[in-house]
């Protein structure tokens, strides 16, 4: 996993959960522009997916386990997918607020990911 890209992916998917998240609960009902933050969310996360497999393809392993860490990946890529089902489908301001929260869950398991990849906690000080 490159550092760079995960600070890019850490900070894009921090804001978009923010402002998903403050835009439902001021009430905005999810929209295109809700949509397509959550599909900029799966295309990042499928970047990360193709970085990954070149990685590995490449020869670099997982410290803790490279399977653990692409089934995070893969869970990770369900789950925008499950809230912007859940936002067409009930079109209420609660919608965007999962939608936030789906990218939020996203950034601790990006966090989680840069752990099994490294050995050591991004956030540990």
């Amino acid at each position: 996993m490159l550092d760079f890209l995960y600070t890019v992916l850490m900070v894009f998917f921090v804001a978009v959960g923010a402002l998903q998240t403050l835009m439902g609960l001021f009430g905005r009902k999810p929209g295109n522009f809700e949509i397509i933050l959550t599909a900029g969310v799966v295309a990042a996360l499928l970047v990360q997916l193709l970085t990954s497999i070149v990685l590995v393809v490449m020869g670099e392993r997982a410290v803790i386990s490279t399977l653990e860490f692409f089934g995070y990946l893969v869970v990770a890529i369900f789950v925008p997918l499950a809230a912007a089902a859940w936002a067409l489908t009930d079109k209420t301001k609660w919608s965007t607020v999962i939608l936030g929260g789906a990218s939020l869950t996203i950034a601790v398991m990006m966090v989680r990911m840069m752990q099994i990849w490294t050995g050591v906690s991004p956030v540990a000080g």
